[in-house]
């Protein structure tokens, strides 16, 4: 198989957990290489995801790695042998990678759980909403690519439109749903397709309101994408220098209970649309 120029966060992903898997079998690169037949410099390329893997090689792997979780395995094969070309593919040399990666993500995802406390979450956005938050970030984006942006935040719609088959959570801070990014019109169209959405099989919309007690959780924006195994669940979080995508083992961790904490500090489903609607109509 070719060399990759640019793999995707999902290919490198495969290589990681391939390298994971070797280190835990006490096992060097070269003997990996060995065992394969390839290369040294080929095995580096299959766990950097330069390079694909055929089904039957990730399979020996595992044999030789005495593996014991076979539904990781399972996984990784998935991943190995998958051919997806969805609906972002249109983007792909049109914007960064990022965002490619994370529509891919939350495609391949068995549950997406967002924290939404600076904006209204991508997903449930508008456009007009979603354009006022680019332009406001990003002043001297050329029209072209701001549209761009703005047409790929939409198509991220489809994963709250999948029936259920992709459960799909946010939990907005109060403060999130009263601040206008634009004017009075668009902050109202917003908090209507946030109602609008959360009646969707699947999607569950959450608030915490300004006066509960106990949420120090101003700076907890994410979103936790859970893969087919938990090995393979990803958060991707906002950093200093930009969006980034967390996989190890303790992070993972600490933003399951980062999330749950914010969870709980919201009110229920039933509630939260009700908030919602008063929001809607003081405007």
């Amino acid at each position: 198989m070719p060399v990759r120029i640019q793999p995707t966060a999902r290919q490198v992903r495969l290589g990681v957990e391939l390298r994971k898997l070797r280190e835990a079998a006490g096992l060097s690169s070269r003997d990996a290489a060995g065992l394969l037949g390839v290369s040294p410099a080929k095995m580096s390329q299959f766990e950097a995801g330069n390079a694909g893997i055929s089904e039957e090689r990730v399979r020996r792997l595992a044999g030789h790695y005495a593996c014991p979780d076979a539904e990781l395995i399972e996984a990784l094969v998935e991943i190995a042998t998958d051919r997806t070309r969805g609906w972002w593919e249109e983007f792909r040399g049109v914007l960064p990678p990022l965002f490619l990666d994370l529509a891919e993500l939350e495609f391949h995802a068995t549950l997406v759980q967002e924290i939404g406390t600076t904006h209204v979450t991508g997903p449930l956005q508008t456009e007009e909403y979603a354009r006022a938050v680019f332009e406001y970030w990003r002043p001297e984006l050329p029209v072209s690519e701001l549209d761009a942006r703005v047409a790929h935040r939409m198509h991220r719609k489809a994963v709250l439109a999948k029936g259920g088959e992709t459960p799909y959570t946010a939990v907005l801070h109060e403060s999130v749903l009263r601040t206008r990014v634009a004017d009075r019109r668009v902050a109202q169209a917003q908090l209507l397709e946030v109602l609008r959405q959360s009646e969707q099989p699947g999607v569950t919309v959450r608030v915490i309101p300004f006066d509960v007690d106990g949420f120090a959780g101003a700076s907890a924006a994410l979103l936790y994408a859970t893969g087919r195994v938990p090995a393979l669940d990803t958060v991707q979080k906002d950093t200093p220098s930009g969006a980034a995508f967390v996989d190890a083992v303790a992070q993972l961790q600490a933003m399951r209970t980062l999330f749950r904490k914010v969870e709980s500090a919201s009110l229920d489903p039933a509630q939260s649309r009700d908030f919602v609607h008063r929001l809607a109509k003081e405007l």
